[in-house]
């Protein structure tokens, strides 16, 4: 049996071994899959890119302090200091040497970013949103 949507995989003696499914056939059925096979799926966690941060603060060249305080407006968790916080409340998504810093929520998940510029930062706060898996590309 086959379609346009799978395609059965057999061994030399004919025995069904597995099947190839597309894109949109997995996104579809993905969660019924796992949750048939009791299969709770964590997505990955990305070590935060410290090192990106600590580059940002050695070429600091705004006439303002390196600030450490992070808000979300999403859903209100705040910190004066988002590298002393333990547990952490954000999570350190990107920094570069443009002054562009990126944060996580912990609480909502929402994604903060702060852009230095010469006498100024802007803060923008966007909320959460699922990602559509038949988008994401995987290597």
């Amino acid at each position: 049996m086959s379609s346009d949507h799978f395609t059965e995989l057999f061994d030399k003696d004919g025995n069904l071994i597995g099947c190839l499914l597309t894109a949109d056939a997995w996104a579809s059925i993905k969660p019924t899959v796992l949750k048939a096979l009791n299969i709770q799926e964590a997505p990955p966690e990305r070590p935060e890119p410290l090192a990106d941060w600590e580059t940002l603060k050695e070429y600091w060249d705004f006439p303002y302090a390196v600030d450490t305080d992070v808000h979300c407006d999403n859903c209100g968790e705040s910190t004066e200091n988002w590298q002393q916080d333990n547990p952490r409340k954000f999570r350190l998504s990107s920094a570069n040497l443009a002054g562009l810093v990126s944060f996580t929520c912990q609480k909502c998940h929402a994604k903060i970013t702060k852009k230095h510029f010469k006498d100024t930062i802007k803060v923008e706060n966007q909320p959460y949103r699922e990602k559509d898996l038949r988008k994401e590309g995987q290597y």
